[in-house]
């Protein structure tokens, strides 16, 4: 059993992951120390058995492992004709590609030591780690090559964020030690390059065609890691939980949210002085992207807020913590709580929208940014679980399985078309229901 040890004298502990663990409670909570036995595994979210694989889901896996290159990694794939590429890029291996390929082979039950495509998950692996051994320490970039499809619309440093959710999903599944001290190793650096780099109103970048995506993967991938226990700076955590709350909260008081405009949010968050100025267009205007980006990010945060409670609320409670810790142990308690609500009211306001034909379209047709789009509120969906899920989950199905391409892949008609990235996207939208759960239990995800 951990041991908390509360002492309103100690240095404050922070940046440190263990689920279930002291350490975990402790972080961010001035004036205590904790001493440490090893974490205990946590229980999952109970949930219902996922759905059987589509033959729709099979043959797209099929296709991106036929697609896969010697090196491990993923190339952009065929474009659409009107985005006038050269096919630079169609063969050369790339890294955001490389993930997404690699999240939908790990999604639809694929690990480095098991599954069909045990092969294809362990070279992709090996070929982001690669490249993020070979990356500097400080700058956000992890790899040398510029200029791809992916960066020019989602931003430059999107290869970067799509590496540490990948990493973080699969740093506890792999086979061995010296392989889990690889990836370890690897997303440890990435989350380091990425606290580096977070800017004090909790953005990282603001440039690519649709960075709202990319500041919510960005996010993601931090709450993914602490969920896995992995160590992130709490307080580059808040930042992005805060800068998505008041996103949320300029989009709903009509300022376009996203990057709309020039908007100053005020008082956004918990008494909490938030002011925002907008620049730029996060998220090119298309209401879909900077919608799903504020949930995913508010809906990311709420479950690994939800792995931390239950031990903050033990120090809380206790009657030998000090009443500095308990003040912080509070404070961070009442933070989350205000973070569900919102997530509530997020998850509300894009129901609400579901019937809009023009809202779902996006941009208007088919493109990555649509299916990441799609994948960001199914997510949420699904952890809230009941009707609105269903309902989602039905009709995206229909919708993505009646565009696939006769090969098994799919197709983007604007922005992001290449093959890789919008057939691993369309597939991780399909396989939803096995996507990673909070790692405390709480009420029935399937309720």
């Amino acid at each position: 059993m951990n041991k908390l040890v509360i002492n309103a004298a100690a240095t404050v502990v922070l940046g440190l992951g263990f689920i279930g663990g002291g350490a975990w409670a402790c972080e961010g909570v001035a004036g205590a120390r904790c001493e440490v036995s090893p974490a205990p595994q946590v229980e999952q979210v109970k949930r219902q058995a996922p759905k059987e694989l589509s033959d729709q889901v099979k043959k797209g896996l099929k296709w991106l492992a036929q697609t896969q290159m010697e090196n491990g990694g993923w190339g952009q794939g065929e474009e659409s004709a009107n985005m006038g590429s050269d096919g630079k890029y169609k063969a050369v291996a790339n890294v955001a590609d490389s993930c997404m390929a690699l999240m939908a082979f790990v999604r639809s039950g694929n690990t480095a030591g098991s599954g069909e495509y045990k092969q294809n998950v362990n070279r992709g692996i090996a070929f982001i780690c690669a490249q993020v051994e070979e990356s500097d320490e400080k700058s956000l970039f992890i790899t040398a090559l510029r200029g791809t499809r992916t960066q020019s619309k989602l931003g430059q440093y999107i290869d970067t964020f799509l590496t540490a959710q990948v990493l973080a999903e699969v740093k506890n599944q792999m086979p061995d030690e010296t392989a889990s001290k690889r990836v370890n190793d690897a997303l440890a650096k990435v989350i380091k390059k990425i606290e580096l780099n977070q800017k004090e109103d909790g953005k990282w970048v603001n440039d690519g065609w649709a960075p709202t995506l990319a500041q919510a993967a960005c996010a993601k991938a931090l709450n993914t890691a602490v969920v896995n226990r992995a160590k992130v700076n709490e307080q580059v955590r808040e930042r992005a939980e805060k800068y998505a709350q008041a996103d949320f909260a300029v989009s709903q008081a009509g300022g376009g949210g996203g990057g709309a405009g020039a908007v100053d949010s005020s008082s956004v968050s918990g008494g909490v002085h938030i002011a925002k100025t907008y620049a730029g267009s996060g998220d090119a205007g298309v209401a879909l992207y900077s919608s799903s980006a504020q949930l995913a990010t508010i809906s990311a945060s709420a479950k690994a807020n939800e792995a931390k409670k239950q031990d903050l609320q033990k120090i809380a409670s206790a009657p030998t913590t000090q009443p500095e810790a308990r003040k912080a142990a509070e404070a961070q308690l009442a933070r989350f709580a205000e973070n569900e609500a919102i997530l509530g009211k997020a998850q509300d306001a894009i129901v609400a929208k579901l019937d809009d034909k023009n809202f779902v379209q996006g941009f208007g047709s088919n493109g990555g940014e649509e299916f990441l789009s799609y994948l960001n509120i199914g997510e949420s969906l699904f952890h809230k679980g009941g009707a609105d899920w269903e309902k989602w989950d039905k009709s995206m199905t229909t919708n993505v399985n009646s565009v696939q391409n006769a090969d098994g892949s799919w197709s983007g008609h604007h922005c992001i078309t290449g093959r890789t990235f919008c057939t691993a996207a369309a597939l991780n939208v399909l396989t939803i229901d096995r996507a990673p759960l909070p790692a405390v239990a709480k009420a029935d995800a399937t309720k």
